[in-house]
């Protein structure tokens, strides 16, 4: 939204009729109405009395005082105004202050500070306390500076639709996905969650607690926080620094009582060990989600994803029962059918292909069906029954993309070529790159097991060689001037920054080990000898991916390879071994670099080349991440994209190979190949605006890169 549109919503004088309240302009098309909101300010499980809290309403600019009063001797409060409902942002409640459970002396004072994001349409009963000071610090930990929340519209509705995931706001109480049955027992969410709470009641009970809590609070190169506000949002922007520090302060706090096996805390369960990192993520189903292997993030901030296998089916890498796409809204909710998701348009077993475009379609690839597809945003598929097949002369599918022009471009894995729809008409479509025998027919671009494409700022395609250690790269315009770079083995994702560097995942890596090198080598004359033998194109991929799950199992590792816009390597990095598996890669809204590690389970988070944006003292390269990487409920992966609130999604690929590659699995387990559902870490990245089309770009109202 530009300043002056933002400024003709704003019109309109609002006057609010509560002790303390501030005269604040919105939205003159918008809705007037009265919002009135009952609630109670809590701090271990006690009242909070004579604090000070405000209503506030969120938007582009700055935050708007809506109405302010003080809690009674119950902690309770009532805050109402006659303002106007707008869906250019949303509001909040914050509490500052107040006489809680420590004494008169230890009491914190203005220290103890709180807040509640309750969404465009704030619920009529409201509790302040730790857990919702938690919900909503990390799921708007891009737009939240102490008490101002500030951000373009979507984004800020998506952060405040994610808080009831985390947290009751009637009640302040757990919210149900963070206790259902994939985020409570499955996941460490639930115990950080809760010990993040008790770490911020601990200062409610005195002044000494406090300062200790702010001084492990403190940010990388920044100076101590001041209040437990401040404090949440330093741990959620740097949730790996000082984590075993913050951790520590359950001991001072809470100590376990003698003779007792359990701390007396708030709430529980807590954490029993030193986390490595403070993130919080949370596991989204449902829609058809299973065995993800692409995914996109919509104008909306939907999830779109390719499915490899079909929810329920005993599916196998020799006889996969082939998926649809899902959709799933920006707080996990599920959109597309609960079981099959999608169907329809040629789709089955789409692999790593997903595209949206600027006319809001969902373009995906298929495996087993050979072909590309097409869908509105509704789930609607366009193409027909068949798919778009170009006569019958494609092969298994991967990567897929729509550039700013409108073309799709396409990768043929199992036959080495690729394929240009202009426009996004089928009916032009070309092959390009095809070969007999092994040898290029039609143009110079030479590919090996093409597996995932990029266009740059200069209208040039990058094509990772999956089967190789190289990347393609060609004009648009003239393909047939291709030029080839190398990286590591077995390049997967590949990601283009806002200054035109190429960012590529290689799976294998740099093999430094003879052994290694001969392990691979062996691989892929297994490959070569298994067309002699006159192996299908289905019997051939199968081997191939049960062969590189040896490899990456038998020697993890994995880089990422930085090639400059001029194609020379920049740099090699390995996350600080953090990487293994390296798969999806995307990157942030600060240029700052994802990575997916498949079978590492976990995510690594680089230091782009705008190194201004990281951390300080952080180089090009470097992991921001711990050594683990960022892990809760990731099995083995392949994707990873990050939204416009800042969330970062994964995808679940597989849960059990070890079944997955047997011709007859387990009956028990045979419904457990696939992986399940897509994962959600919220506020971790810069966001950026979707869906990506070319090079990444911020979102709108959020300034340049």
């Amino acid at each position: 939204m530009t300043p002056i549109c933002f400024a003709l919503l704003k019109r309109g004088l609002l006057v609010f009729a509560v002790v303390g309240a501030t005269v604040s302009t919105l939205a003159a098309n918008a809705v007037s109405a009265a919002v009135s909101i009952e609630g109670k300010v809590e701090v271990v499980a006690k009242p909070v009395s004579a604090a000070a809290v405000t209503l506030w309403w969120a938007g582009p600019g700055p935050a708007e005082q809506l109405a302010q009063t003080k809690t009674d001797n119950d902690g309770r409060f009532t805050l109402s105004a006659d303002t106007a409902i707008s869906d250019k942002g949303v509001f909040y409640v914050t509490s500052v202050g107040g006489e809680g459970p420590a004494t008169a002396e230890q009491s914190p004072g203005d220290a103890l500070q709180l807040i509640a994001i309750l969404g465009a349409k704030p619920p009529s009963q409201v509790t302040i306390n730790e857990g919702t000071t938690i919900a909503s610090v990390w799921t708007a930990a891009q737009f939240l500076k102490q008490q101002q929340l500030a951000g373009h519209a979507l984004g800020l509705k998506i952060a405040a639709g994610n808080v009831p995931n985390l947290v009751n706001l009637q009640t302040g109480a757990l919210g149900p996905v963070i206790q259902d049955p994939l985020n409570s027992s499955q996941t460490p969410t639930l115990a950080r969650f809760n010990t993040l709470s008790i770490l911020l009641s601990g200062c409610a009970q005195s002044q000494a607690n406090c300062q200790k809590l702010f001084a492990a609070a403190t940010p990388p190169g920044g100076s101590a926080p001041d209040n437990t506000l401040a404090a949440a949002q330093n741990i959620a922007r740097y949730p790996w620094h000082n984590a075993q520090a913050l951790f520590a302060l359950l001991d001072d706090f809470y100590p376990v009582p003698e003779g007792k096996h359990w701390r007396n805390t708030p709430v529980i369960p807590y954490l029993n060990f030193a986390p490595s990192a403070w993130t919080l993520s949370l596991v989204y189903s449902g829609g058809g989600l299973n065995s993800l292997g692409g995914i996109a993030i919509d104008r909306e901030g939907n999830m779109w994803a390719d499915d490899n296998f079909l929810v329920g089916a005993q599916s196998t890498i020799f006889a996969g029962f082939g998926g649809g796409l899902s959709k799933l809204a920006p707080n996990g909710k599920p959109l597309s059918p609960m079981t099959t998701g999608y169907r329809g348009g040629g789709i089955d077993g789409p692999g790593f292909g997903i595209a949206i475009s600027a006319d809001n379609k969902v373009w995906a690839t298929s495996l087993a069906g050979k072909n590309i597809s097409v869908f509105d945003l509704t789930g609607k598929p366009l193409s027909p029954e068949s798919g778009y097949d170009l006569g019958g002369k494609l092969g298994a599918m991967q990567g897929i993309i729509v550039t700013p022009n409108g073309d799709v471009w396409a990768l043929d894995n199992g036959r080495d070529q690729i394929v240009h729809l202009p426009g996004g008409d089928a009916s032009k479509g070309r092959i390009l790159g095809a070969t007999d025998n092994g040898k290029t027919v039609d143009s110079a671009l030479k590919f090996k097991a093409p597996f995932h494409l990029a266009i740059d700022q200069q209208d040039r395609i990058w094509v990772t060689n999956s089967g190789g250690d190289t990347v393609t790269r060609f004009p648009a315009s003239d393909p047939g001037r291709a030029e080839q770079f190398k990286v590591g083995f077995a390049p997967r994702a590949i990601a283009i920054d806002s200054r035109g560097n190429a960012w590529v995942a290689n799976t294998v890596g740099h093999p430094t080990t003879r052994e290694k090198l001969a392990f691979i080598e062996a691989k892929l004359k297994a490959k070569a000898e298994g067309h002699k033998k006159g192996m299908t194109e289905e019997q051939q991929a199968a081997r191939e991916w049960i062969d590189l799950y040896e490899i990456i199992t038998r020697f993890p590792g994995g880089t990422v390879s930085w090639l400059a816009p001029d194609g020379k390597t920049r740099g090699t990095f390995d996350g600080d071994k953090s990487i293994i598996g390296a798969w999806g890669i995307a990157i942030d809204g600060n240029d700052n670099v994802w990575v997916a590690n498949s079978t590492g389970r976990s995510i690594s988070h680089l230091c782009g080349v705008r190194t201004d944006t990281c951390p300080p003292g952080f180089k090009t390269g470097q992991a921001i991440s711990p050594k683990s990487g960022y892990i809760g409920g990731l099995q083995i992966v392949t994707d990873v994209a990050v939204d416009p609130a800042g969330n970062v999604w994964v995808a679940n690929n597989w849960d059990r190979p070890d079944e997955g590659f047997k011709q007859t699995p387990d009956e028990a387990l045979s419904t457990r190949f696939g992986g399940n559902g897509a994962v959600v870490f919220f506020g971790l990245a810069a966001p950026v605006k979707t869906p990506l089309i070319g090079p990444v770009k911020p979102p709108f109202g959020m300034g340049k890169l």
